[in-house]
């Protein structure tokens, strides 16, 4: 029976083919799942037997604290540097788009509040 391994939802491209070089460099077998047509279904890599998944499981691990590392030290030198980007600089990217984004949190919030004060909460 196949064994979760890894959710590729939300994960930088270059992260998972880093990924599954890695289990493919170990010869484990795995696969991978898309979202689907309409982006509900869970990305993700398997392994097809349980025997394997431990081995992944260590392999992948590693890796995942030997990339945080790299990217903390990738984002603290960017940072240094003046080169990270801030909240000023994504708003003149898109300023529309922020500023209905900001409006549309505003909105669900205060509704939120208002629905709990309806109820005497």
């Amino acid at each position: 029976m196949s064994e979760f391994l890894f959710s590729l939802r939300g994960v930088p491209e270059d992260e998972a083919e880093q990924v599954r070089a890695l289990l493919t460099e170990h010869k484990i077998d795995f696969y991978e799942t898309d979202a689907g047509n309409w982006g509900i279904s869970m990305p993700a890599l398997w392994v097809r037997d349980k025997a394997s998944y431990q081995q992944a499981r260590l392999l992948l691990d590693h890796y995942q604290q030997q990339r945080f590392i790299e990217q903390r030290a990738l984002y603290n030198q960017q940072k240094q540097h003046g080169r990270q980007r801030t909240l000023w600089q994504v708003f003149w990217e898109r300023p529309v788009t922020f500023v209905l984004s900001v409006g549309f949190i505003g909105l669900i919030i205060y509704l939120s509040i208002r629905l709990l004060q309806d109820f005497g909460l």
